[in-house]
């Protein structure tokens, strides 16, 4: 079955940075978008960067300039690099997965805490 597993969250210090990874299995994922997203308590899921197939970047203007995204095809793995972290970034971050025909992101990780500190 298919599996995404995130990792790399914790507690950083605003200003500080994080990585986070997400490790895809049980499916072809070069053929598919990846994604992260974040919930923060009390508020709705917000789409943060997607990158396609071929590695094209889409970005929210929040995280835009501080967030990178990336992708090993051959490590089924996508990255998510978090600079200067700020403590509204504190949030349960999930990686998710849109097979190339898929309007939407269908596959979801389990998400990993990101906690930034004043």
């Amino acid at each position: 079955q298919v599996q995404l597993v995130e990792s790399g969250g914790g507690l950083v210090q605003a200003g500080g940075s994080l990585r986070l990874s997400c490790a895809a299995s049980g499916l072809t994922f070069s053929r598919y978008s990846m994604g992260w997203f974040r919930q923060a308590p009390g508020k709705e899921r917000e789409f943060l960067v997607g990158i396609s197939l071929s590695g094209g970047q889409s970005y929210a203007d929040s995280v835009k300039g501080r967030f990178t995204i990336s992708r090993e095809n051959e490590k089924n793995t996508v990255y998510l690099q978090m600079n200067s972290l700020k403590p509204e970034d504190t949030a349960v971050y999930y990686c998710a997965a849109r097979y190339v025909t898929w309007e939407d992101f269908g596959y979801w990780g389990q998400g990993t805490q990101v906690t930034v500190s004043s």
